[in-house]
């Protein structure tokens, strides 16, 4: 029998007032449980979330060490640096020198040397860089006059591995790397009026040249720009 609102404040019968007060007790022990467990699921909540968030934390900060370790890893290797040649390559074996004219003209020019290590070119010189298409000779030339090194290899005879080893050793300016079809040798360093013709990539010789006359100031115009003229099909 449920008790009444009278009963439940007070009974005169002792057996039904235990009873009363077991219930209440009852009531109040479920509410504290009830209250426990709501306590106890929000408190599991709030560790899975911060469990969630350190996971996610963890693997961001993994990601981004990842990023910049290869970053690091994978970077392209810089250019090397060279100083200032003098234009004196005596010493290097093989180094043929030659006596060129330094005239501007207009069309084609029938050089001496193939490739060109010098002579009259066109007013425009063709811009630094490397290239993975032959290039004018008349453009190319007036960069050995501006002090520029112009490597060059016959497509024929050289690997595409050996191509990238040949453009490792450039300098980051003053330098131009093209295909010239049809040389007597697979690969040719030329300057103003000096050249090398090696065999391979891993030739010694091409790294003493380039030091020898990389931007040489003994060239006809030594502190002229490689930049700003003509950009040639293929430059990368």
């Amino acid at each position: 029998m449920t008790p009444t609102p009278a009963q439940k404040r007070k009974s005169g019968n002792p057996a039904t007032q235990a009873q009363i007060e077991l219930s209440v007790k009852q009531q109040r022990e479920q509410k504290r449980q009830e209250k426990l467990a709501e306590y106890q699921r929000q408190l599991a909540k709030r560790r899975r979330s911060k469990l969630v968030w350190w996971i996610v934390g963890s693997v961001a900060a993994v990601a981004v060490i990842v990023a910049i370790v290869a970053s690091i890893v994978f970077a392209p290797a810089p250019a090397p640096t060279y100083d200032r040649g003098d234009g004196d390559g005596s010493a290097i074996e093989g180094v043929e020198t030659f006596e060129n004219t330094a005239n501007h003209v207009e069309g084609s020019v029938d050089y001496p040397q193939s490739p060109p290590a010098g002579g009259d070119h066109n007013a425009v010189w063709l811009n630094c860089g490397v290239y993975t298409e032959p290039v004018p000779d008349e453009n190319a030339v007036h960069d050995l006059e501006h002090g520029a090194v112009w490597i060059t290899y016959d497509p024929a005879q050289v690997s595409s591995d050996d191509v990238a080893k040949l453009e490792a050793l450039l300098p980051s300016t003053y330098s131009v790397l093209s295909p010239y079809e049809g040389m007597d040798t697979p690969i040719a360093v030329s300057a103003w009026n000096a050249q090398l013709k090696v065999d391979s990539a891993d030739d010694d010789r091409i790294k003493e040249f380039i030091t020898a006359y990389w931007h040489s100031t003994n060239a006809p115009e030594p502190n002229a720009l490689c930049t700003g003229g003509l950009d040639a099909p293929g430059r990368k």
